[in-house]
C-alpha cells in the first residue's frame, strides 16, 4: 500500500481493516467505485501483468448492449504465449465447468472466440448496474467459483458475456494458493465447485452428475495428478 501511494500518487485507494476475501473485499471495492459514479468496474487479480490496450478490449464489448460482462484472454505469466483462459463452458449434467484452450499454445484461430460461458475472476468487467442488479459476488464463496456463480446469475438476468480475446493479460497463477497444483487449491475448488451445484443445480443435473461421480473423480483425479507430475518434473 505504502508503494503505491508513494509511487502512484494518483491511485486512489481504498484500505480496508482486514482482508475479507475475494467475494466481499470486491463488493466493498464495488460499493466504492459505484458511490464515486463509475458506470463500469474491472476486478483484476493483483498477480497479473496487463497489455496497455486490454482495458480498451474489455470496454469496447459493451458496444453490444447484450453484453453485460466481459472478460480477457489470459495467458502464463511464465510461459507467454501458453494459453490459461480463452473462455469457458459449463455443463452441469456432466460436471463441466473448465477453461477452453487451457496450457494450449496460442494461435491466429484461437484469437476470435466472442463468448464463453463464464467470466473468471482473475480479470471481468462488468456494467454497475447490472452487478448491482444482480447482488454481487455471493459472500457465501470463500474462494473459487464465485465468478461462475456470478456469471450465471448474469446470463439468467437475460445478458451476455463476452470473450473479448484481444485483451491479453498474463497470469501467475494460484500465487496465493501455493501454484497451480497445490492440493489445497484442488479442496477449494471442490468446495467452491459443491456450493454454485447447491445453488444452481436441477434435479436432472445432481442425479446426472451423482451417477457420473466415479467416472469424473477418477478422471479429474488422473489428470491432476498427470499434470503435477509433469510440472514437477519439467522445474
Amino acid at each position: 500500500v505504502s508503494y503505491v501511494q508513494t509511487e502512484f500518487p494518483e491511485v486512489e485507494l481504498l484500505i480496508l481493516d482486514q482482508n475479507y476475501g475475494y467475494a466481499k473485499g470486491n463488493n466493498r471495492g464495488f460499493e466504492y467505485a459505484k458511490s464515486h459514479g463509475a458506470e463500469c468496474v474491472v476486478f483484476l487479480n493483483n498477480d497479473t501483468i496487463v497489455d496497455p490496450k486490454f482495458l480498451d478490449e474489455l470496454v469496447k464489448t459493451f458496444e453490444n448492449p447484450a453484453i453485460g460482462m466481459s472478460t480477457a484472454k489470459i495467458f502464463y505469466a511464465d510461459e507467454p504465449s501458453k494459453i490459461w483462459f480463452n473462455g469457458a463452458d459449463i455443463n452441469l449434467s456432466i460436471g463441466k465447468i473448465e477453461h477452453r484452450n487451457i496450457r494450449e499454445m496460442n494461435t491466429e484461430n484461437l484469437e476470435t472466440i466472442e463468448s464463453t460461458d463464464y467470466a473468471t475472476g482473475c480479470c471481468l468487467a462488468i456494467k454497475t448496474d447490472i452487478f448491482s442488479e444482480v447482488k454481487g459476488f455471493d459472500e457465501k464463496f470463500s474462494m473459487y467459483a464465485e465468478d461462475v456463480d456470478l456469471s450465471i446469475r448474469v446470463k439468467q438476468s437475460g445478458r451476455e458475456i463476452a470473450m473479448a480475446s484481444k485483451a491479453h493479460i498474463w497470469h501467475k497463477v494460484s500465487s496465493s494458493m501455493g501454484g497451480e497444483f497445490s492440493y489445497k487449491k484442488l479442496y477449494r475448488k471442490f468446495k467452491g465447485l459443491l456450493r454454485v451445484y447447491i445453488k444452481h443445480a436441477t434435479l436432472f443435473e445432481w442425479v446426472s452428475v451423482i451417477v457420473l461421480s466415479p467416472v469424473l473423480i477418477a478422471i479429474n483425479m488422473l489428470r491432476f495428478l498427470t499434470l503435477k507430475f509433469y510440472h514437477s518434473s519439467s522445474e
